[in-house]
């Protein structure tokens, strides 16, 4: 299925888009390598010791698409976890043999897909001399970005530790796999980009996650489904709390300790709202509040004390809100 994945265009000519490299040196390969996926140690096994190595890239959004091989067999290890990187490893050709952990190990064959986090866990493997791959290099911190907006909640490492086969033959993730290198072939630009590659970037997410956490016996978003998360929650107490000093989206996101977009996505999903709306409707509320307690200030006074500048545009809101202008809330005491 993958036999030309980056290697031509919609057009069937070859690409000229996309880093691209045959190389039978060490030291070229692992510095492509390192850069690409994330510096890790490679032993050759056999007495064949000199490579011959396709090393191709594209760009889907954040996550880096590559088909690479060496060329002999080889032992991988030793990745560094301070990249944070998740290894989705789609075998084309040959065969891979993944270490599992007590002596344990999977192996994957022709469309046969392999997940681990190496910013999580340690991951081990040896290629064939035949093999070759299609390989994702996916942020750690993308996915569980995603797992927050969409679940309300981060999976712990029952998750992130868990190594394991996904895919196959006739499955949907082939499926997907295919789909974006079609994609890559007919607009590699756009799937670079901020919105085509933003958008086939969250589908690989979303895909990956829903496999991966099916494998680890998991089920995201069971104990949330019907209920708010905690930064939902703790961002409308800091709305409210903080409300006349009219906080910034940011200011909010990062009290509760998530993004702007996951803050907002949040919002949404659990309130058919924003974060501004609601700032906007608990300030209005708050002017409201205190027109109506007559403590002798004006209307222009108890406006400005809430944020308002503008005072003819927040009359006009004022008034849409609550059907009467602020001076008619204040003569009716």
């Amino acid at each position: 299925m993958f036999e030309d994945a980056l290697l031509i265009d919609a057009a069937g000519r070859p690409t000229m888009q996309h880093h691209q490299a045959f190389s039978r040196d060490w030291d070229r390969i692992k510095e492509w390598s390192d850069n690409i996926y994330m510096p890790y140690t490679v032993t050759p096994i056999g007495s064949r010791l000199k490579p011959a190595s396709d090393m191709y890239s594209a760009a889907v959004g954040k996550i880096d698409v590559t088909r690479f091989c060496y060329g002999i067999p080889v032992s991988v290890g030793e990745c560094s976890p301070e990249a944070g990187n998740i290894l989705v490893l789609t075998t084309i050709r040959g065969n891979g043999r993944h270490a599992l952990g007590r002596g344990a190990a999977a192996n994957t064959g022709v469309g046969e897909t392999f997940v681990a986090d190496c910013s999580r866990t340690d991951y081990f493997v040896e290629f064939d001399e035949d093999h070759l791959q299609l390989n994702l290099t996916v942020p750690h911190q993308l996915v569980a970005d995603h797992a927050l907006q969409w679940y309300g909640t981060v999976p712990d490492d029952r998750l992130w530790r868990h190594k394991c086969t996904i895919g196959g033959r006739g499955s949907s993730w082939l499926a997907l796999m295919d789909y974006v290198v079609r994609a890559i072939a007919e607009s590699p630009d756009a799937m670079s980009g901020e919105r085509l590659g933003a958008r086939v970037q969250e589908l690989i997410t979303a895909q990956l996650l829903d496999e991966w956490a099916t494998q680890a016996g998991l089920q995201l978003g069971v104990d949330v489904a019907s209920a708010e998360p905690a930064y939902v929650r703790s961002a409308e107490e800091y709305i409210d709390t903080f409300a006349r000093s009219v906080p910034t989206a940011s200011e909010i996101a990062a009290a509760v300790g998530v993004s702007v977009r996951a803050l907002t996505a949040g919002f949404r999903r659990y309130r058919d709202t924003t974060p501004g709306q609601r700032l906007r409707a608990r300030r209005l509320e708050g002017v409201r509040g205190e027109l109506l307690r007559s403590d002798g200030r004006t209307v222009s006074e108890i406006a400005n004390a809430w944020g308002y500048v503008n005072l003819g545009m927040f009359a006009a809101t004022y008034r849409k809100r609550f059907g009467e202008l602020p001076s008619e809330t204040r003569n009716r005491l």
